[in-house]
């Protein structure tokens, strides 16, 4: 199941009527879930979490982001928290069978939306970020909308990715793809602001503290609070960070008052907090009561699965084999071309074809994914005729009858492998066109990505022709592989042509 998270940044916590609008936005939208909700009076914000496949969530992005600019001035907008616009900051997360690339795509169109039809600036972060100086959040939204709405048309700096290059009431949203990060607040027991600020600046990365933390001190609740982003939890983990902000904390006389968590946290975070406070050093997965319960969440890593795949192939038993193979060659194809247009997009010297390379994008996604399908499919695909091979064959009717369930068992097998043929076709193609307008440092993946799929194509057509031996009379299986025979012209025109292009490219 595909499911993405949206955690988007809205600057008003105060009037309950525009956050209950912002959130109706989202939940309006078919195939999104609301998780959680949480507003701050003195931050004057509100983080809302949803999931859902990635197109209701892109939908439910846009939708609250086109609420909140209705909804929110940013002329009139005071909190303690630093923002930019009415909806701050929007981030995708992968969570379920999605990629960071898918993500990335994700960020991008959105992006294009909301500044084509919002006309409201756009900038890119984290993994979408399209200029290296732009990956932090921190350093974007420096100067705030105050600032930047008197810089945003004279300073290259403040430039937006997209959009115009000045600030209406909603102000600029910042949009980009990242890993699951903990919003996590430590309160002091003080008042003493300073003490906040000087404890956050020993924590955060970028005055030399811990390497996923990002922190600042502000005054909330009367109290002194030291407010962090921990981009990467298993390597700076909430225990160690709470540890050393109450260390520091003791060197100016005062204590933790209490901490806090916005929005949700992933379970491991609060697994390795508890292992590491209460030292149970041996606690294993297994002995988690609801992992017992509901099946453990852990999967097989990607070197796993390759290698168990072609141990898979080797072990001499009928499946997987051959068509496998192909669909497994085909895979790779789409994957390679991906790759390319994937490092084509958001460079200067491709702005020109970036849009045709979205669409090569939108369509390599979905053949890779089928040709992934495509391995276990033809893994079973044979089974039909194993079965149809058991019928009893005692009198003629039953030879008859055997052999008519073989012939449509044996149809039906070939067209697994002549549809592993069709996509792989259909990514040769795509591939060719991303040796063609595609990142020249990367021309070769896309290259290797064409003789992928020829291969996938060839194999899967051995795969038909055997599934029908013996089958020269019948025209369902001539017409088969006549296909095949068609398809097979037009994969050695293109292979032509793409090593002209590629040998033109490369200078050799």
């Amino acid at each position: 199941m595909k499911i993405v998270e949206c955690i988007p940044n809205f600057s008003e916590g105060r009037r309950p009527e525009v956050i209950k609008a912002i959130i109706d936005a989202v939940a309006a939208v078919d195939g999104v879930r609301i998780l959680d909700h949480s507003s701050d009076v003195d931050h004057n914000r509100t983080v809302l979490t949803f999931v859902g496949d990635p197109k209701a969530v892109e939908e439910g992005a846009y939708a609250c982001i086109a609420k909140a600019a209705e909804l929110i001035d940013l002329n009139t907008h005071h909190g303690e928290h630093p923002r930019m616009g009415a909806t701050d900051v929007v981030p995708f997360v992968p969570i379920s069978d999605v990629t960071m690339a898918d993500c990335i795509e994700m960020a991008r169109r959105l992006g294009k939306r909301v500044a084509g039809e919002l006309n409201i600036p756009v900038y890119f972060y984290e993994d979408a970020a399209i200029r290296k100086d732009r990956v932090n959040l921190e350093d974007i939204r420096r100067g705030e909308y105050e600032g930047i709405k008197e810089t945003i048309a004279t300073d290259p700096y403040k430039e937006p990715d997209l959009g115009p290059k000045e600030l209406g009431p909603a102000g600029a949203t910042v949009i980009g793809a990242r890993q699951p990060l903990i919003a996590y607040n430590i309160f002091l027991n003080t008042d003493d602001v300073s003490i906040a600020q000087k404890i956050a600046r020993r924590t955060r990365h970028s005055n030399g503290g811990f390497r996923f933390v990002k922190g600042i001190g502000l005054l909330v609740d009367g109290l002194a609070q030291v407010s962090m982003n921990l981009t990467d939890y298993r390597r700076s983990p909430l225990a160690q960070v709470t540890e050393f902000v109450r260390r520091e904390a003791q060197r100016y006389g005062v204590g933790i008052h209490h901490t806090e968590i916005i929005g949700l946290v992933p379970q491991r975070a609060m697994i390795n907090a508890c292992k590491w406070y209460m030292q149970i050093d041996g606690l294993q997965d297994e002995q988690i009561l609801e992992n017992q319960v509901f099946g453990s969440q852990s999967s097989d890593s990607a070197e796993e699965n390759i290698y168990g795949f072609i141990d898979e192939v080797a072990a001499g038993t009928p499946a997987p084999g051959g068509g496998s193979s192909a669909a497994y060659a085909g895979a790779l194809g789409a994957a390679l071309t991906l790759m390319n247009a994937r490092l084509t997009v958001g460079k200067k010297r491709y702005v020109d074809v970036e849009n045709e390379v979205f669409e090569v994008i939108e369509q390599a996604e979905p053949l890779r994914q089928a040709l992934t399908e495509g391995i276990e499919k033809d893994a079973k695909s044979y089974d039909g005729v194993v079965e149809a091979m058991r019928l009893p064959k005692g009198t003629e009717e039953e030879i008859a009858a055997r052999d008519e369930a073989i012939l449509k068992a044996s149809l039906v097998a070939a067209q697994v492998p002549l549809q592993t043929a069709r996509d792989c076709l259909a990514a040769l193609k795509l591939a060719k066109r991303m040796c063609e307008i595609g990142n020249e440092n990367a021309i070769s993946d896309a290259a290797a990505g064409a003789h992928m799929a020829k291969a996938g194509f060839m194999a899967a057509g051995l795969n038909v022709r055997i599934n029908l031996l013996g089958y020269d009379d019948n025209k369902d299986a001539q017409a088969l592989k006549a296909e095949w025979d068609d398809m097979a012209k037009e994969v050695n025109a293109l292979m032509d042509a793409m090593t002209a292009i590629v040998h033109e490219r490369m200078g050799i």
